[in-house]
């Protein structure tokens, strides 16, 4: 069990208490424990409501007291939070009435008066000690954090964004959240003086045990575990005349950073979203100006140096094994050991033509969710893009995947085409050797490799990290699978997932 870690923050006015709760909120998640001690009026549900209010992104939302509720819940766009006053409990036997014995899963808690039930409070927690402060101020307060058992990380995480926000000169700045992704990461924007900047919060991090030659997944298919490979990549990318944010304040070592706020235009519109043409050409002329450059391997970072992973055949194999190891099961179809083995015998070789390929940068994510408009700017700096630490090196028709069979949107397969034969033209202007045939052979099979562990991807982030929402795109990676099988490379892998692979299940229609 590790030992408790505490520290204190004088808190002079209600704003300072919201901005430490925004904090806060940052780095907490599901399944976290937050009490709140302290007298009558020392700011214990000041304290929750601005926690509940940061995560809703909503100053104005409604947050009563719970002390005559006893519980009070909320269903906020990034998890649940439960909120409980035990002022009034007499008995511990009463939580359970109340829905807190035992304590919700995969919810966020808030517990004002913990002392009505100590022996129910869990062994990983955070504890926030509220005292008046009347020297600092009529309104001023002093905050007491502690963590105790796993939450002890949290609060020293805690302790050290506030230190990184005060030396950068953002701690007195107003919090908003953002929307996170599928990554451990989180962000916030940070408005100041009329300027605003973005943070992000990138812990330290595996996805997922050592399952793989004794490796995490994220470690071996190359994707990054710390903040490292953003710092590195993003001024990489700068240099090349890719519009990466501007990168204001680091800290390596706890992975905090502040960067440029690119706003949020993005390359979509509509509802539902389809592509605005003129941006995702811009987009796709971005990806054929850094192909038709020569790219460094290595990058400087900070006083040492950032080596780009290599894209290699077990990293891509074992993506694609994300397909048999997650959306099969879904799907009532596992296989036996022997169509297993055919399974990653004929993939190992379909990679051996793109493996050969000239090989760039490939950005990875580099689809709508990830690119900004930047209308101010020009030529290719128009499309800002904001997701990069997981560039490999590798064959140079992924991202040109990414992009044109975008994940997350219906992109028409007119469209497609249309952007398809626009690379392959600047391609062939910049490049009188380049051959159009094989990059769209080479096209195909990366967009199998992609859409088949996109398929496996989006059922583990179900399964595994209780996030069902990614199901709805599974239908539309299916359809993006079926057209790269139709080309005549794949003829073989086509035949063998008729036999073996069910298509997704289809959402009820609304």
């Amino acid at each position: 069990m590790s030992a408790p870690t505490t520290f204190s923050v004088a808190l002079h006015n209600e704003t300072a208490t919201a901005q430490l709760m925004a904090d806060l909120a940052l780095l907490v998640g599901p399944g976290d424990v937050i009490t709140l001690t302290g007298d009558l009026g020392a700011g214990k549900t000041a304290a929750a409501r601005a926690l509940i209010r940061y995560l809703a992104g909503d100053e104005e939302l409604e947050v009563p007291s719970p002390t005559f509720t006893l519980v009070q819940g909320y269903e906020l766009p990034p998890l649940p939070v439960m909120h409980a006053d035990l002022y009034r409990v007499e008995d511990e036997s009463e939580l359970e009435e109340i829905g807190l014995s035992p304590l919700p899963d995969a919810t966020l808690v808030l517990i004002e008066w913990p002392e009505r039930a100590p022996s129910a409070m869990p062994q990983d927690r955070i504890d926030i000690a509220l005292t008046h402060r009347p020297a600092l101020g009529s309104n001023a307060r002093a905050a007491d954090i502690t963590g105790h058992g796993k939450s002890a990380a949290t609060v020293a995480r805690l302790q050290a964004l506030r230190e990184f926000l005060d030396a950068a000169g953002y701690l007195d700045a107003t919090r908003k959240r953002m929307a996170g992704d599928a990554s451990t990461r989180s962000y916030a924007r940070l408005l100041r003086e009329g300027e605003s900047v973005i943070l992000m919060n990138s812990p330290q991090r595996p996805d997922g045990a050592a399952m793989y030659n004794g490796k995490s997944y994220s470690a071996a298919v190359h994707l990054a575990e710390n903040i490292r490979p953003f710092v590195a990549m993003d001024e990489g990318l700068r240099v090349v005349g890719v519009s990466a944010p501007a990168i204001h304040h680091y800290d390596l070592d706890h992975g905090f950073l502040i960067s440029e706020d690119f706003g949020s235009e993005g390359v979509i519109e509509g509802d539902p979203p389809r592509p605005i043409a003129e941006r995702y050409e811009a987009a796709t002329d971005v990806l054929a100006v850094l192909h038709g450059k020569t790219l460094p391997e290595t990058l400087p970072l900070a006083d040492q140096s950032y080596a780009i992973p290599l894209f290699d055949t077990e990293a891509l194999l074992i993506e694609i094994g994300l397909m048999p190891e997650w959306y099969l099961p879904d799907r009532n179809a596992p296989l036996s050991e022997e169509k297993r083995a055919e399974f990653f015998a004929m993939w190992r070789e379909l990679l051996k033509k793109p493996l050969a390929a000239p090989k760039t940068w490939i950005i990875r994510d580099y689809h709508s969710p990830n690119l900004i408009w930047l209308g101010d700017r020009t030529g290719i700096a128009r499309v800002g893009v904001i997701d990069f630490q997981d560039t490999v090196l590798g064959p140079q028709s992924y991202d040109v995947v990414s992009l044109l069979q975008d994940a997350r949107i219906d992109v028409p397969e007119s469209l497609e085409l249309t952007l398809l034969s626009r690379y392959i033209k600047a391609r062939r202007a910049g490049d009188a050797g380049f051959d159009p045939a094989g990059f769209a052979e080479l096209y195909a099979i990366m967009s199998a490799q992609r859409n088949t562990r996109l398929l496996g991807t989006f059922a583990r982030l179900n399964r595994r990290d209780g996030k069902p929402h990614y199901l709805r795109h599974q239908p539309r990676i299916w359809t993006y699978l079926e057209r790269s099988l139709a080309h005549p490379a794949l003829s073989s892998l086509r035949d063998w997932y008729l036999a073996n692979v069910p298509p997704p299940q289809r959402p009820p229609k609304a």
